[in-house]
């Protein structure tokens, strides 16, 4: 029974699922809660509506991993034997009956939600997700850029659910007063740039994640970068939108953040040691990379430059106090 539990939670990548709940709880509590305290509104967004976003967006995405390892057996044979897990120790129906169950238990979730904040925009988004991740696993995920797009325009979204949240309830209590104020505008524009740095992220770190498995793309035939643009190239892509990526932070730190720009400001430091440093030294490892698990590696550093930049709304917070 235990192994049976932990194949489970194997299978719905819990580390991953714990990651999406910890940065909508950090959205809400280190960027939208310091907005709303600047100007003395306070935090509006009622705990069990955020509890209902956090179960909702854990659970479509437990959904969504599901059924991708559904659709994938053929190619997870090749790529990877050993963590197989549908068809192995978990019963291809009942990884569709599982895939389904938390799909429709997180749009139950997300359209409560939506009905607390009286927001048709956030009932929507949860209904639409479930399915793309399902058009996503079945075919997208094999097609040149469609894939790694779908992906990573899904990963900007969960920061951007707690706006459309937030807003969307301003609207409701203060709708004679909002126009008068900046915290629509505000709203966006942070939690915009944390989606910005998880969509350039997820689609760094998905390409890469293509590198490692092409031996069992080529299989599969799918049309992913590696394949159809040779590993070289694919490289110099990514190597591409990591140099965009830091340009991007360059600007927003210096045009954009209000806060000191000298070497000895908390933001100044953390955004050079925590997150272009370790986002930097993946060039490195990119293009060192000859075998599967050195792309892993590469990943990994990604991964952690995803978990620094969340983090960074820790920042956000005192800076605004």
């Amino acid at each position: 029974m235990m192994e049976r539990i932990k194949d489970i939670l194997r299978l719905v990548r819990w580390s991953n699922l714990l990651f999406m709940g910890a940065l909508i709880w950090v959205m809400e509590k280190w960027v939208a809660v310091p907005i709303l305290d600047k100007v003395a509104f306070g935090e509006q967004l009622p705990w069990y509506v955020l509890v209902l976003l956090i179960v909702a967006t854990m659970c479509i995405a437990a959904g969504g991993y599901v059924i991708n390892d559904y659709f994938d057996i053929k190619i997870d044979r090749i790529n990877r034997p050993d963590q197989l897990i549908v068809s192995r120790t978990i019963s291809k129906p009942t990884a569709m009956h599982l895939s389904i169950g938390l799909s429709a238990t997180g749009i139950v979730c997300g359209l409560a939600a939506a009905w607390l904040v009286r927001s048709m925009s956030l009932g929507i988004l949860f209904v639409f997700v479930p399915g793309l991740l399902w058009f996503y696993s079945s075919s997208y995920k094999r097609l040149l850029f469609i894939g790694n797009l779908t992906i990573s325009l899904l990963a900007a979204l969960t920061p951007l659910v707690v706006a459309i949240a937030n807003v969307a309830l301003l609207k409701k209590l203060y709708a004679i007063v909002l126009p008068y104020t900046t915290l629509e505008h505000d709203m966006y524009t942070w939690l915009g740039g944390f989606a910005l740095f998880a969509f350039l992220l997820t689609w760094i770190r998905e390409i890469i994640k293509d590198m490692q498995d092409q031996m069992g793309d080529r299989e599969l035939e799918c049309h992913t970068l590696p394949i159809v643009w040779g590993e070289m190239w694919t490289k110099v892509f990514v190597t591409a939108l990591i140099v965009l990526t830091v340009a991007t932070i360059g600007h927003i730190w210096y045009h954009v953040l209000p806060f000191d720009k000298s070497w000895m400001s908390l933001s100044t430091r953390y955004i050079v040691l925590g997150i272009l440093i370790p986002l930097l030294s993946s060039l490195w490892l990119l293009w060192s990379a000859k075998i599967s698990s050195d792309y892993k590696t590469c990943q990994q550093v990604i991964k952690y430059t995803m978990l620094m930049g969340m983090l960074y709304s820790f920042v956000i917070a005192r800076m605004f106090v």
